[in-house]
């Protein structure tokens, strides 16, 4: 098979506080190649991203059967967590990447434009963490994306959070007895009184894990565990709510939590949205491919 010639090619790269996520594809917009790198939070630390950049097209190029120092003839459309602090995006802008050119945006945009396969669209994101983002007419909205010690309300890493408060207190027997202590002190290998000291460095991905003790608490009518869920629902269905308001004509719920929180929204909520058409990653090509 003739490898595919490298003036019609596009690299699409999806950056996170986890990961980096890189596609390779052609001018009719089919994958030929997929990458993975470490984290790529901008904000949090600029030259990892960089260095996770690199890797994540580096394996795509692998991937796809073409050698690495094709890299300069890649266009790059590149979503990352981090670059909405205008800081962060003209270091990144200043960046002598080694590609062909760049168009740099965040994470949310690209998994938006993913979603819809188009510019405009909407999105509300429930993974390790929440917000909802809308882009109209060339106006973005942001909303939420505090993070979990500050927001992130209906987020995997505030609802590990907020079950850990609720088993320290039935621990306590300062608040009521849950089903989640027992599953808690299980998954985690620890007696109550060691509860805090085992989570005394957790991560916002660590809480987040914790999360799929809620649901499973949930399902055999834990009323705390509800009461977490209701609670992030609500918030979910509000940013919807004013999501909407921006008239952006489609919507997507995505992220690791959406398949559990979904069935905890307003039933018209739920109606109105649209399952996402692809992945952020792809969003990143069709950014390089408008540019």
């Amino acid at each position: 098979m003739p490898k595919p010639s490298m003036s019609d090619l596009y690299l699409g790269i999806d950056g996170g506080g986890t990961k980096c996520c890189a596609v390779i594809a052609d001018a009719q917009g089919v994958i030929l190649g997929r990458g993975m790198g470490g984290a790529a939070n901008a904000y949090q630390n600029l030259t990892q991203t960089q260095a996770s950049i690199i890797d994540a097209a580096t394996m795509a190029l692998h991937d796809a059967g073409l050698p690495v120092n094709k890299m300069r003839d890649l266009s790059a459309g590149i979503g990352l967590a981090g670059v909405n602090v205008p800081s962060v995006f003209a270091a990144m802008q200043q960046w002598q990447h080694g590609f062909k050119k760049i168009s740099l945006t965040t994470d949310l945009h690209i998994a938006c434009i993913g979603a819809h396969k188009t510019t405009e669209g909407a999105v509300i994101v429930t993974g390790t963490g929440s917000c909802g983002y809308s882009f109209v007419a060339k106006q973005a909205t942001i909303l939420g994306g505090h993070g979990f010690l500050l927001g992130d309300q209906g987020s995997g890493a505030w609802m590990g959070l907020e079950a850990v408060k609720a088993v320290l207190l039935a621990d306590d027997h300062t608040g009521p007895q849950t089903q989640m202590s027992a599953m808690l002190h299980d998954y985690l290998q620890v007696a109550s009184t060691m509860l805090v000291d085992k989570l005394s460095t957790a991560s916002s991905g660590d809480y987040a894990k914790i999360s799929q003790i809620v649901f499973a608490a949930a399902l055999q009518q834990d009323e705390v565990a509800i009461s977490i869920i209701r609670e992030g629902a609500h918030y979910i269905d509000l940013i919807a709510e004013r999501l909407w308001q921006t008239k952006p004509g489609r919507m997507s719920l995505i992220g690791g939590l959406s398949t559990y929180i979904t069935p905890w929204l307003k039933p018209d909520i739920v109606a109105r949205l649209s399952p996402p058409l692809a992945q952020p990653e792809f969003g990143a090509v069709m950014l390089a491919m408008q540019a």
